[in-house]
Protein backbone atom coordinates (compact mmCIF):
# COMPACT_ATOMS: atom_id res chain seq x y z
CA UNK A 1 0.00 0.00 0.00
CA UNK A 2 1.12 3.23 -0.54
CA UNK A 3 0.17 6.85 1.08
CA UNK A 4 0.29 10.08 -1.11
CA UNK A 5 -2.05 13.45 -0.43
CA UNK A 6 -3.15 16.41 -2.15
CA UNK A 7 -4.94 19.22 -1.35
CA UNK A 8 -8.58 19.56 -1.72
CA UNK A 9 -11.32 22.05 -0.79
CA UNK A 10 -13.53 21.84 2.08
CA UNK A 11 -15.32 18.69 2.92
CA UNK A 12 -16.17 18.88 -1.19
CA UNK A 13 -16.18 15.51 -3.49
CA UNK A 14 -13.37 15.75 -5.17
CA UNK A 15 -12.28 13.43 -8.13
CA UNK A 16 -9.71 12.71 -10.95
CA UNK A 17 -11.80 14.31 -13.42
CA UNK A 18 -10.94 18.14 -11.97
CA UNK A 19 -14.37 19.32 -11.84
CA UNK A 20 -14.65 23.10 -12.54
CA UNK A 21 -16.92 25.92 -11.21
CA UNK A 22 -19.65 23.46 -11.15
CA UNK A 23 -20.73 22.73 -7.47
CA UNK A 24 -20.54 19.25 -6.58
CA UNK A 25 -23.35 17.96 -4.10
CA UNK A 26 -22.32 16.48 -1.21
CA UNK A 27 -22.58 16.03 3.10
CA UNK A 28 -21.30 19.86 4.02
CA UNK A 29 -21.94 21.48 7.22
CA UNK A 30 -24.35 23.98 8.09
CA UNK A 31 -26.06 26.40 5.28
CA UNK A 32 -23.24 25.97 3.08
CA UNK A 33 -25.51 23.17 1.64
CA UNK A 34 -28.63 23.74 2.60
CA UNK A 35 -28.45 21.76 5.53
CA UNK A 36 -30.15 21.70 9.21
CA UNK A 37 -28.13 21.22 12.26
CA UNK A 38 -30.41 19.72 14.10
CA UNK A 39 -31.17 15.93 14.33
CA UNK A 40 -35.04 16.08 13.59
CA UNK A 41 -37.18 14.89 10.93
CA UNK A 42 -40.54 16.82 10.16
CA UNK A 43 -42.15 14.01 8.12
CA UNK A 44 -41.73 10.28 8.40
CA UNK A 45 -40.99 8.46 11.53
CA UNK A 46 -37.38 7.56 12.56
CA UNK A 47 -35.18 6.13 10.41
CA UNK A 48 -33.64 2.75 11.55
CA UNK A 49 -29.67 2.73 11.03
CA UNK A 50 -28.20 0.93 8.14
CA UNK A 51 -27.75 -2.77 8.52
CA UNK A 52 -24.29 -3.66 8.81
CA UNK A 53 -23.88 -6.70 9.51
CA UNK A 54 -20.35 -7.54 7.01
CA UNK A 55 -19.13 -3.67 8.36
CA UNK A 56 -18.30 -1.19 8.21
CA UNK A 57 -17.63 -1.34 11.80
CA UNK A 58 -18.15 1.36 15.16
CA UNK A 59 -14.70 1.59 17.15
CA UNK A 60 -16.60 -0.40 19.64
CA UNK A 61 -16.87 -3.24 17.72
CA UNK A 62 -13.82 -3.52 16.30
CA UNK A 63 -11.45 -1.63 19.07
CA UNK A 64 -8.01 -3.11 17.67
CA UNK A 65 -5.81 -0.66 15.13
CA UNK A 66 -3.55 -3.56 14.19
CA UNK A 67 -3.35 -3.94 10.62
CA UNK A 68 -4.72 -0.37 10.02
CA UNK A 69 -4.27 2.98 8.52
CA UNK A 70 -5.23 5.71 11.62
CA UNK A 71 -6.42 8.48 9.81
CA UNK A 72 -8.33 9.58 13.02
CA UNK A 73 -12.40 9.25 12.50
CA UNK A 74 -11.40 6.54 10.36
CA UNK A 75 -9.09 3.57 10.17
CA UNK A 76 -8.38 1.75 6.67
CA UNK A 77 -7.29 -1.90 6.28
CA UNK A 78 -4.43 -1.81 4.32
CA UNK A 79 -4.29 -4.12 0.86
CA UNK A 80 -2.10 -5.26 -1.33
CA UNK A 81 -2.36 -2.55 -4.88
CA UNK A 82 -4.09 0.34 -2.70
CA UNK A 83 -3.09 3.65 -3.03
CA UNK A 84 -4.49 6.49 -0.49
CA UNK A 85 -4.64 10.02 -1.27
CA UNK A 86 -5.78 13.03 1.21
CA UNK A 87 -7.70 15.80 0.02
CA UNK A 88 -6.07 18.63 2.83
CA UNK A 89 -7.96 22.12 2.33
CA UNK A 90 -5.12 24.11 2.11
CA UNK A 91 -5.86 27.16 4.40
CA UNK A 92 -6.16 25.25 7.21
CA UNK A 93 -4.15 22.39 6.47
CA UNK A 94 -7.07 20.12 7.73
CA UNK A 95 -7.98 16.70 5.97
CA UNK A 96 -11.54 16.63 4.68
CA UNK A 97 -11.45 13.65 2.67
CA UNK A 98 -10.20 10.10 1.85
CA UNK A 99 -9.68 8.37 -1.37
CA UNK A 100 -8.68 5.31 -2.21
CA UNK A 101 -7.52 4.13 -5.42
CA UNK A 102 -7.49 0.23 -6.74
CA UNK A 103 -6.69 0.20 -10.67
CA UNK A 104 -8.90 2.23 -12.62
CA UNK A 105 -11.78 2.30 -9.59
CA UNK A 106 -11.38 5.28 -6.79
CA UNK A 107 -13.68 5.37 -3.64
CA UNK A 108 -13.70 9.13 -1.79
CA UNK A 109 -14.28 8.49 2.21
CA UNK A 110 -15.73 10.96 4.13
CA UNK A 111 -17.81 10.32 7.88
CA UNK A 112 -20.02 12.73 9.76
CA UNK A 113 -22.11 13.26 12.71
CA UNK A 114 -25.75 11.60 12.82
CA UNK A 115 -28.49 11.04 15.52
CA UNK A 116 -27.50 8.37 18.01
CA UNK A 117 -30.74 6.28 16.64
CA UNK A 118 -31.86 7.10 13.53
CA UNK A 119 -30.19 7.02 10.09
CA UNK A 120 -29.97 10.17 7.86
CA UNK A 121 -28.61 8.41 4.47
CA UNK A 122 -32.46 9.00 3.03
CA UNK A 123 -32.73 12.35 3.25
CA UNK A 124 -29.23 13.01 2.39
CA UNK A 125 -29.39 10.86 -0.74
CA UNK A 126 -32.71 13.05 -1.78
CA UNK A 127 -30.71 15.88 -1.85
CA UNK A 128 -27.71 14.64 -3.50
CA UNK A 129 -30.06 13.43 -6.06
CA UNK A 130 -31.96 16.94 -6.79
CA UNK A 131 -28.82 18.88 -6.39
CA UNK A 132 -27.40 16.89 -9.44
CA UNK A 133 -30.39 16.64 -11.40
CA UNK A 134 -30.84 20.75 -10.94
CA UNK A 135 -27.09 21.10 -11.89
CA UNK A 136 -28.10 19.52 -15.65
CA UNK A 137 -27.10 15.96 -14.45
CA UNK A 138 -29.11 12.62 -13.88
CA UNK A 139 -29.51 10.58 -10.73
CA UNK A 140 -31.34 7.04 -10.60
CA UNK A 141 -32.21 5.26 -7.14
CA UNK A 142 -30.50 1.76 -7.08
CA UNK A 143 -30.23 -1.26 -4.76
CA UNK A 144 -26.90 -2.23 -4.00
CA UNK A 145 -24.38 -4.34 -1.77
CA UNK A 146 -24.57 -1.66 1.22
CA UNK A 147 -28.23 -1.01 0.74
CA UNK A 148 -30.41 2.52 -1.19
CA UNK A 149 -27.52 4.13 -3.48
CA UNK A 150 -27.48 6.44 -6.40
CA UNK A 151 -25.98 6.05 -9.53
CA UNK A 152 -25.26 9.38 -11.04
CA UNK A 153 -23.66 11.10 -13.39
CA UNK A 154 -22.30 14.46 -12.35
CA UNK A 155 -21.64 17.78 -14.71
CA UNK A 156 -18.65 18.26 -14.98
CA UNK A 157 -15.74 20.64 -16.84
CA UNK A 158 -12.38 19.17 -17.73
CA UNK A 159 -9.31 20.28 -17.57
CA UNK A 160 -9.13 21.56 -21.52
CA UNK A 161 -12.52 23.46 -20.86
CA UNK A 162 -14.79 20.64 -22.63
CA UNK A 163 -17.83 19.74 -20.85
CA UNK A 164 -19.19 16.61 -19.99
CA UNK A 165 -20.78 13.95 -17.04
CA UNK A 166 -18.85 12.09 -14.45
CA UNK A 167 -20.34 8.79 -13.74
CA UNK A 168 -20.50 8.29 -10.02
CA UNK A 169 -21.83 6.19 -7.46
CA UNK A 170 -22.83 7.12 -4.22
CA UNK A 171 -23.39 5.18 -1.24
CA UNK A 172 -24.54 5.53 2.31
CA UNK A 173 -24.19 3.75 5.86
CA UNK A 174 -25.90 4.98 8.72
CA UNK A 175 -23.86 3.95 12.11
CA UNK A 176 -24.03 5.00 15.84
CA UNK A 177 -23.96 8.37 16.02
CA UNK A 178 -21.88 8.80 12.51
CA UNK A 179 -23.05 8.51 8.89
CA UNK A 180 -20.23 7.01 6.28
CA UNK A 181 -20.59 8.08 3.02
CA UNK A 182 -18.31 6.30 -0.08
CA UNK A 183 -18.22 7.81 -3.56
CA UNK A 184 -17.03 5.10 -6.22
CA UNK A 185 -15.78 6.31 -8.80
CA UNK A 186 -13.90 4.91 -12.46
CA UNK A 187 -14.73 1.02 -13.08
CA UNK A 188 -16.22 0.77 -10.31
CA UNK A 189 -19.20 2.58 -10.71
CA UNK A 190 -20.31 0.13 -13.55
CA UNK A 191 -17.82 -3.20 -13.45
CA UNK A 192 -18.60 -5.08 -10.29
CA UNK A 193 -15.47 -7.37 -10.20
CA UNK A 194 -14.15 -3.97 -10.07
CA UNK A 195 -16.63 -1.96 -7.22
CA UNK A 196 -15.97 -5.59 -5.60
CA UNK A 197 -12.30 -4.97 -4.26
CA UNK A 198 -13.17 -1.17 -3.24
CA UNK A 199 -16.69 -2.64 -1.61
CA UNK A 200 -14.56 -5.07 0.66
CA UNK A 201 -12.08 -1.69 1.64
CA UNK A 202 -15.56 0.01 3.06
CA UNK A 203 -16.76 -3.11 4.32
CA UNK A 204 -13.20 -3.07 6.42
CA UNK A 205 -13.62 0.73 7.53
CA UNK A 206 -13.55 1.25 11.58
CA UNK A 207 -15.39 4.68 11.91
CA UNK A 208 -13.93 6.41 15.44
CA UNK A 209 -16.94 8.82 16.01
CA UNK A 210 -15.55 10.24 19.27
CA UNK A 211 -17.58 11.34 22.67
CA UNK A 212 -17.53 15.02 21.72
CA UNK A 213 -21.22 16.29 21.35
CA UNK A 214 -20.98 17.23 17.86
CA UNK A 215 -23.87 18.84 15.28
CA UNK A 216 -25.73 16.33 12.93
CA UNK A 217 -23.63 16.12 9.38
CA UNK A 218 -20.79 17.32 10.99
CA UNK A 219 -17.41 15.99 9.28
CA UNK A 220 -15.30 14.08 11.77
CA UNK A 221 -11.89 14.44 12.13
CA UNK A 222 -9.60 13.27 10.32
CA UNK A 223 -5.94 13.13 10.68
CA UNK A 224 -2.21 12.22 8.53
CA UNK A 225 -1.25 8.80 9.58
CA UNK A 226 1.80 8.19 11.72
CA UNK A 227 4.15 7.12 8.32
CA UNK A 228 3.20 10.61 6.46
CA UNK A 229 3.68 12.85 10.03
CA UNK A 230 6.86 11.07 10.31
CA UNK A 231 8.22 11.25 6.86
CA UNK A 232 7.37 14.86 6.62
CA UNK A 233 8.71 15.68 10.43
CA UNK A 234 12.12 13.84 8.78
CA UNK A 235 12.43 15.70 5.92
CA UNK A 236 11.95 12.87 4.00
CA UNK A 237 11.09 13.00 0.23
CA UNK A 238 13.24 16.00 -0.85
CA UNK A 239 13.97 14.45 -4.06
CA UNK A 240 10.78 13.42 -4.56
CA UNK A 241 11.79 9.38 -4.58
CA UNK A 242 10.20 8.88 -1.16
CA UNK A 243 7.44 11.60 -1.07
CA UNK A 244 4.42 10.79 1.00
CA UNK A 245 2.71 12.89 -1.05
CA UNK A 246 1.42 13.10 -4.83
CA UNK A 247 0.18 16.37 -6.53
CA UNK A 248 -2.36 16.23 -9.17
CA UNK A 249 -2.42 12.27 -9.06
CA UNK A 250 -4.60 10.74 -12.14
CA UNK A 251 -3.95 7.09 -12.00
CA UNK A 252 -6.58 7.11 -14.91
CA UNK A 253 -4.47 9.07 -17.22
CA UNK A 254 -0.81 9.16 -16.47
CA UNK A 255 2.08 8.15 -14.29
CA UNK A 256 2.55 9.87 -10.92
CA UNK A 257 4.30 13.28 -10.62
CA UNK A 258 5.65 12.97 -6.92
CA UNK A 259 6.75 16.71 -5.07
CA UNK A 260 7.02 17.53 -1.44
CA UNK A 261 4.20 19.72 -0.20
CA UNK A 262 5.36 22.59 1.98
Amino acid sequence: MRLFGRRGGQGRPEDSAQVDELDEPGVQEGDEAGFEDDAEFEDDAPRPLSPRPEGPWDVSERASAEGYVDLGALRLRGRNGMELRLDVEEASGSVTAATVHMGDSAVQLQAFAAPRSEGIWADIREEIAESIISQGGAATEQIGVFGPELLARIPMRSADGRSGHQPSRFTGIDGPRWFLRAVFHGAAVSDAEAAAELEAVVRDIVVVRGEEAMAPRELLTLQLPTEVTTALNEGEGEDGENAPFRDDLDPFERGPEITEVR
